[in-house]
């Protein structure tokens, strides 16, 4: 079943006006959480200095996750009162936050982006641009910003710039968006494509300038490149139409540039054209099955010592927490969070396998109250770090130039290990087993579902691992890794490399998996971009459907993981 063929969207990035940046460069810094340290009164002395701008993890919070809390002080002179009242005040711009914010002006909330726990949802893809109006202002003396953020793992806090606080200009009110006709915003081939830009001019002043509009495949191979001529009253918008000829299957990526006498704006837009017919067929090598073959073999030859401890500190009434420790490939220990109903019974089970370098916690793993959650650390992750830890960067190279122990032969094991250990538990329908993640762990569950004919239903998000070769092509990440390995291990080469991860690659997995598949894709992601994604998808010959965020990266909205859980309820029979 397909949701959707192809999904068009447009993220805007706004060009300020050369007003001065309001805000200091260092900020205050503390970890913990206290709603009062929102408030324009409290004393912050005793908390360390820190850098907007720049994961905290980089500063000497290292390892950390949870809430913590920015605070400055901002001092806006009266002479910017006349400016600032002609356009609306001012525009507070944080930049992108690892992974949810609430913001506060002088103890006054002001916006968030995602949300906080107990109702968690992350957003650490989107720009922060919160507007202030002038009537919040203390003139001439200091305002007080405080920024309450939660990092649900990884790095954190507020990584990217720009962080600014200016008076909002001429460029700040002009917008610029794709309107397509369609409502799904669905593309195909095969004719001429409608580009339609919406000029927005929401100043008093009459706008006149030109529009040019540029596209380039994901390959950086120009599609189109026009200008046209425009004019616009004040409070008033326009439709300009750019036609793009023969644009065949695949991703695209667009600029536009407003220029005027008046002001400057640019946004960026992405599409995609028959996804499903991006082609890049499977490449293993002749002995691809049995090399898989074999690694299923030395797994079986490990003894996997199932231990399993309750952690009475996160059971509740209704969920025991296990602490789950076992052998896997190589007799590596790994271990995992083990979540079942506290009611006796025969349930089916969800393996959650994990992201890029992420410690993956027991709180990570709750189903249902109907089903049971095993959360696995794979090796060199988490908690199953005892006898191989590579650290990131490093793991994606660790052993590289061996297939028989690169890194990913084991951890693919280590999730079948996970199936045996589900397998193992009377409590678990071992006939409904599904598995599920994002990034690496969309790449996670790609491999697992073609690995172990056990898995019922495979759930994807965002996945990692997948047609090298165009990989890094058309990311910045993890190609720059790959080729710092080459230039400091002389006997290796590129070639060398692809040998090795083709036998990884979840593209040339796909074909193995007999399983339902649900993948889910943003649009917007430079980390794992959907061509690398629909390499591996394209080459499913299961019952599969796939759904694209267009103003999603590399995170989900929350509307994809509600929609995943009812996906999996269906697969597993779960009413």
């Amino acid at each position: 079943m397909k949701r959707a063929l192809i999904v068009v969207f447009l993220i805007l990035i706004i060009i300020p006006l050369k007003s001065q940046n309001l805000l200091p460069v260092k900020w205050k810094f503390s970890t913990g959480d206290n709603l009062e340290w929102a408030t324009a009164d409290f004393n912050d002395k005793e908390w360390n200095e820190i850098l907007p701008g720049t994961i905290w993890e980089d500063q000497g919070y290292s390892n950390y996750d949870g809430f913590a809390w920015y605070r400055t002080s901002v001092i806006i002179p009266s002479s910017l009162k006349k400016e600032a009242s002609k356009n609306g005040g001012f525009l507070l711009r944080l930049g992108k936050v690892d992974d949810s914010d609430y913001t506060y002006f002088n103890g006054t909330f002001i916006g968030k982006t995602g949300e906080l726990p107990p109702g968690y949802s992350g957003a650490y893809d989107a720009d922060r641009i919160y507007k202030i109006g002038t009537d919040k202002i203390l003139w001439d003396q200091p305002n007080i910003l405080a920024v309450r953020v939660y990092d649900n793992g990884g790095g954190g806090g507020i990584y990217s710039s720009p962080v600014s606080f200016s008076v909002i200009g001429m460029s700040d009110l002009i917008d610029l968006r794709i309107a397509f006709r369609e409502k799904d915003h669905i593309l195909k081939g095969g004719s001429d494509i409608i580009i339609p830009v919406i000029l927005s001019n929401n100043s008093r002043e009459k706008l006149k300038g030109s529009i040019t509009i540029s596209v380039k495949s994901d390959f950086k191979e120009e599609v189109a490149d026009s200008t046209q001529s425009f004019e616009v009253a004040g409070k008033s918008e326009k439709k300009i139409n750019f036609t793009l000829t023969k644009v065949g299957p695949g991703f695209y990526n667009g600029n536009i540039i407003l220029s005027s006498q008046n002001a400057n704006k640019a946004a960026k837009f992405s599409f995609g054209v028959d996804p499903e017919k991006v082609s890049s067929p499977p490449d293993p090598q002749s002995d691809f099955e049995n090399y898989w073959m074999r690694a299923r073999r030395e797994l079986d030859t490990v003894d996997p010592q199932f231990r399993i401890a309750k952690i009475d500190s996160l059971s509740t009434e209704k969920n025991d927490v296990y602490l789950v420790e076992m052998r896997s490939l190589g007799n590596i220990l790994i271990r995992g969070w083990y979540i079942t109903p506290a009611a006796a019974g025969k349930y089916p089970a969800i393996l959650k396998v994990q992201g890029y370098s992420t410690d993956q916690q027991a709180s990570w793993g709750y189903f249902a109250d109907d089903a049971i959650s095993f959360v696995l650390n794979i090796r060199g992750h988490g908690n199953s770090r005892d006898n191989v830890n590579p650290g990131f960067p490093g793991y994606l190279q660790y052993n590289l130039s061996d297939r028989e122990l690169y890194i990913y032969r084991g951890a693919y094991m280590d999730c079948v290990r996970a199936v045996d250990f589900l397998c193992s538990r009377p409590e678990v329908d071992a006939s409904r087993i599904a598995v599920e993640g994002g990034s690496q762990g969309g790449a996670l569950s790609f491999a697992t579902a073609a690995l172990d004919k056990r898995i019922v239903a495979c759930a994807p998000d965002v996945p990692f691992l997948s047609d090298f070769r165009h990989y890094f092509e058309v990311a910045g990440w993890p190609a720059n890794e790959f080729s710092d390995y080459v230039k400091s291990h002389y006997e290796t080469s590129w070639e060398k490399i692809f040998y090795v991860l083709s036998y990884i690659d979840i593209k040339n997995l796909a074909p193995r998996i007999s399983c339902p598949v649900l993948m889910q894709v943003g649009l917007l992601d430079t980390t794992c971009p959907p061509h690398i994604n629909f390499a591996a998808y394209n080459n499913l010959k299961v019952r599969k459907e796939y759904v694209v965020y267009p103003e999603a990266g590399h995170g989900l909205p929350t509307e994809a993981e509600v929609y995943k859980r009812k996906w999996l309820r269906i697969q597993l029979g779960l009413q």
